[in-house]
């Protein structure tokens, strides 16, 4: 099989050029290409030899744009790519006063089986690669025509299901003479791989860790989310707290509101003893998300005043909390309705 170029750092890059007796040196030109959403036979400044060589040693493909949706709201864009294999999956800018942000997907699908979630409706088709993480990046920065400042992985998939994929992309992203994005513009989301929050710790990207929290007790919790039943609520707070001390990023706790299941005043107030009980005195955030309301998972979302007042509890007693604005409202810009709707067609 052909090695997936996009996948590369600039060190297997001088290694396979010095493999067929090319200058080190083209490594970084190229590097800077790939980075850039171009093909071999646009490499300008990359001899015709050389490029025919990569062409035959290597495999390069950038996602096909099969379907693209423009918020006439806030300009936010959503895209659902077509991999080289024709497995689905989106991505989607956001564009704020600080730059362009994009979330984007690390698996085809998603095997976590959270409730709310439309991304998990079909399962997990497969792995995403790192190569393949980092070309929606790529793809959309080169199709808006702007630079891309801020990455949510918070797409398709669980991050640290993919976790050799995702912590290369971590490399390529952040290097310099590619894309180049400072880790501190970098979320990564997980439902709460317990084992894994510890080992990307180890790792020590400075980039914010976002946990799916979305209940306060392991009752609840288990309910709506499968991986509660394997990782406890204590478990994954004990982590993330570990996850703090080493590395003092701030951890950010996302919350879906669901009308009645988890967002009345008595689950604020058990909300905050809870968080408090680990993380006070120390920088914490909690992101609240009023449910997207898929069809097939039958939750809906509370009124306006329900949220305020839910916030204003968590307010109260002392934990930092804020309402996630909904960009794209007009394009259905969650991610996963998308591919498990056109999944339904083919099927």
């Amino acid at each position: 099989m052909k090695t997936e170029i996009l996948s590369m750092n600039i060190a297997e890059l001088e290694e396979l050029l010095n493999s067929f007796g090319e200058k080190k040196y083209k490594a970084k030109q190229i590097f800077a290409w790939l980075h850039r959403g171009v093909g071999f036979d646009e490499m300008s400044d990359i001899s015709k030899a050389t490029r025919e060589k990569l062409s035959t040693l290597t495999f390069l493909y950038y996602p096909e744009i099969r379907q693209k949706y423009v918020s006439a709201i806030d300009g936010t864009v959503k895209y659902l790519f077509a991999m080289h294999d024709g497995q689905l999956i989106e991505s989607v800018v956001m564009r704020y006063k600080h730059g362009n942000s994009i979330c984007i997907s690390s698996q085809a699908g998603c095997r976590m089986g959270c409730k709310f979630c439309a991304s998990t409706l079909n399962g997990r088709a497969r792995d995403l690669s790192a190569g393949e993480i980092l070309s929606q990046v790529i793809t959309a920065q080169k199709d808006i025509g702007e630079r891309i400042d801020n990455i949510v992985m918070m797409g398709i998939g669980e991050p640290l299901d993919n976790y050799k994929s995702v912590i290369r992309f971590l490399e390529l992203v952040g290097a310099k003479g590619g894309l180049n994005i400072g880790y501190r513009h970098i979320s990564l989301s997980t439902c709460g791989l317990v084992d894994k929050i510890d080992r990307l710790a180890d790792e020590e990207f400075p980039i914010t860790l976002s946990i799916s929290l979305h209940a306060s007790s392991d009752d609840e919790r288990s309910e709506i989310m499968p991986i509660n039943k394997k990782w406890h609520i204590d478990e994954l707070l004990c982590a993330c707290r570990r996850y703090f001390d080493k590395t003092g990023r701030r951890i950010s706790f996302e919350y879906t509101l669901i009308h009645t299941k988890n967002d009345t005043p008595a689950h604020a107030k058990k909300l905050a003893k809870l968080l408090l009980k680990y993380f006070k005195g120390v920088p914490f955030h909690v992101n609240l998300i009023p449910v997207n309301e898929v069809a097939e998972s039958g939750f809906k979302q509370g009124s306006e005043k329900s949220i305020q007042t839910f916030i204003s509890i968590l307010e109260q007693s002392g934990v930092n909390a804020t309402k996630r604005r909904r960009l794209g409202s007009d394009i259905n810009a969650s991610c996963g309705q998308l591919r498990a709707e056109n999944a339904n067609k083919t099927n």
